[in-house]
C-alpha cells in the first residue's frame, strides 16, 4: 500500500511540475511582459544569461545620424534561430526609451513600456532569424540613440541588451 501511495504522490508531483512549466512557457510565448521594460530581462524560470559580447546577433541601421521625425530602418541579423526578442531605442544620454516603431515584421507586435509603440516584442514562438523594423524618431530633439535587443534562443537561454552602434542626432552643435 505504501508503494502505491508513493507512486501516486510521485505522479501527482510530476504532473503539477509539468503543468507549472507549461503555463510559464505559454505565458511568454506571445511576447515579453511589461516587467521586462526597464532591464530587458526575460522573466523565465532558471534562465541562463549569456554575455552580450559573445552572441550571434547584430543590430544594424544603415544611418549614422538622424533628424527629429526621421524614419530609421533597423535590421536584426542572426546566424542562429531564436524564438523571442524585445527591441527598443534608447537615448545615449540617460538610457530612456525613445521614439516609436512604425513597421514590424510578421511574428512581432508593439508593446507600450512608457509610450505607445516604444518597444517591439515577438507575438509567437516561431523561429526567427533576420528581422527588419522601422523606428520613428520623436519630433523634438532627443540626442544620440542606440538600439538594444534582448534575444531568447530557448526558454532557458538568452542574451540581454545587445546594442547597436550610436546613431547620432543630426544638426546638434
Amino acid at each position: 500500500m505504501e508503494d502505491g501511495g508513493r507512486a501516486h504522490t510521485a505522479i501527482v508531483g510530476w504532473a503539477c511540475t509539468t503543468l507549472c512549466l507549461v503555463s510559464y512557457a505559454a505565458a511568454f510565448s506571445q511576447g515579453a511582459s511589461l516587467s521586462a521594460c526597464t532591464d530587458m530581462m526575460p522573466r523565465h524560470l532558471r534562465v541562463q544569461l549569456h554575455s552580450s559580447n559573445n552572441n550571434y546577433i547584430t543590430v544594424h541601421t544603415n544611418m549614422s545620424f538622424y533628424f527629429p521625425g526621421d524614419k530609421v530602418p533597423v535590421t536584426v541579423r542572426s546566424t542562429r534561430d531564436y524564438m523571442g526578442f524585445m527591441l527598443q531605442a534608447r537615448k545615449v544620454s540617460n538610457n530612456e526609451i525613445a521614439g516609436t516603431f512604425i513597421f514590424l515584421p510578421p511574428g512581432s507586435k508593439l508593446l507600450t513600456c512608457f509610450e505607445d509603440g516604444d518597444t517591439v516584442t515577438h507575438s509567437d514562438k516561431s523561429l526567427k532569424r533576420n528581422l527588419s523594423f522601422v523606428w520613428k524618431a520623436p519630433d523634438q530633439p532627443i540626442g544620440d540613440i542606440k538600439f538594444f535587443i534582448s534575444i531568447v534562443q530557448s526558454y532557458f537561454v538568452y542574451w540581454a541588451k545587445i546594442e547597436s552602434a550610436v546613431v547620432a542626432q543630426g544638426g546638434q552643435n
